[in-house]
């Protein structure tokens, strides 16, 4: 294992690359809007998307064919180019490493819009080695292209040996902005029995215990969560490192409710945000990933009741104390980033009053 001083991760990978950032800014990105910048119907939808969705990403990797490739990442050029984003996040998912795209897709993106690209999803990364060869080559395309502001670096989970690494390619270098759970590449590659993407699956269940013995009678089964483990595995590496887990696509798009109910479950485990495959999709992400008003005004109440945040007191017959105040003020914090971005959740949050 070689060693390097925690000083020189903060030195940039080339002469006249920006510095890197020392925090990740917590920029709300509750949906990851996909786009296909070769497809011009779908381009041309893209500039009316700016202010409605907190990210869009243009997709140069899957999804694009081998023979639109290169319409698709010139297509991304000229919407960049053209697009006044606000306060909407441009980031672009790239051809896998082990691509012949994957090259000229950052030398062309960084040295033409690289000062209007926030994020660089990478996809498939296998180990920290993968971070480390597209963190000096944007440091380099930055120098030459004269960005001011690092571009920042997103892993998508979606290889076995990329769970097994996940602790160290969070930990892989400053630009690390977050990691996405990749489901349909990940069960491919595990082996794992189930064609959907994302989501729970009829035959993984547990069954209720026999009533009164009779194993053959009517018994109740709960379908389970076949991506608990990767999803926490996932927050917890991304937690340790300061970055920010998502959850990926979900792939029927016709399901709105069971894409709310993974999307939830996913913001319960600690992810901050998801993919959105289609527009429908937007107002679930927005929805689920924006805690509720019942949540901040319980939040604000325990905030309130702690005064100095030490002791214990008790709030409808449940004993809050230093750690529950502390869970409250991860959901005040969200709420504030939130509604600085989002009138209409300021408008929401401010209409809260706390009684005692």
């Amino acid at each position: 294992m070689s060693h390097k001083s925690p000083k020189d991760f903060f030195a940039p990978l080339a002469v006249g690359a920006p510095a890197p950032l020392r925090e990740i800014p917590a920029r709300p990105s509750r949906a990851i809007h996909f786009f296909d910048p070769s497809n011009p119907k779908m381009a041309a939808k893209v500039p009316d998307m700016v202010g409605t969705v907190d990210v869009l990403l243009g997709n140069l990797e899957d999804a694009v064919k081998a023979d639109n490739k290169l319409a698709a990442r010139q297509g991304l050029v000229d919407i960049a180019k053209a697009t006044d984003f606000g306060k909407t996040q441009l980031w672009t998912r790239i051809n896998s490493l082990d691509s012949p795209w994957v090259l000229d897709d950052l030398v062309t993106l960084v040295t033409e819009i690289g000062d209007k690209l926030d994020v660089v999803m990478v996809p498939k990364v296998q180990g920290p080695e993968d971070i480390h060869y597209v963190d000096r080559l944007l440091a380099q395309l930055e120098a030459k292209g004269g960005v001011e502001r690092p571009i920042l670096i997103h892993a998508i989970l979606e290889t076995a040996r990329g769970v097994a690494n996940v602790e160290e390619i969070a930990l892989a270098s400053p630009r690390m902005q977050g990691i996405s759970l990749g489901p349909a590449d990940l069960a491919a590659d595990r082996k794992m029995k189930t064609t959907r993407v994302g989501g729970g699956h009829p035959g993984y269940l547990v069954r209720q215990d026999p009533v009164d013995g009779d194993i053959q009678g009517n018994r109740t089964i709960f379908q389970q969560d076949l991506w608990h483990y990767t999803i926490a595995k996932m927050v917890d590496a991304c937690a340790e490192a300061g970055i920010y887990p998502y959850y990926g696509p979900f792939g029927d798009i016709t399901d709105v409710v069971a894409a709310e109910d993974q999307f939830r479950n996913a913001f319960l485990l600690g992810c901050v945000g998801t993919w959105s495959l289609h527009p429908k999709q937007i107002e679930i992400a927005n929805r689920v990933f924006s805690p509720s008003v019942e949540d901040i005004k319980h939040a604000r109440r325990v905030v309130k009741a702690m005064g100095d945040g030490t002791g214990a007191v008790m709030l409808d017959g449940k004993m809050e104390d230093d750690a529950s105040l502390k869970q409250c003020l991860v959901l005040v914090d969200l709420a504030e980033e939130l509604a600085a971005i989002d009138p209409k959740l300021k408008e929401l949050y401010d209409t809260i009053e706390i009684e005692d």
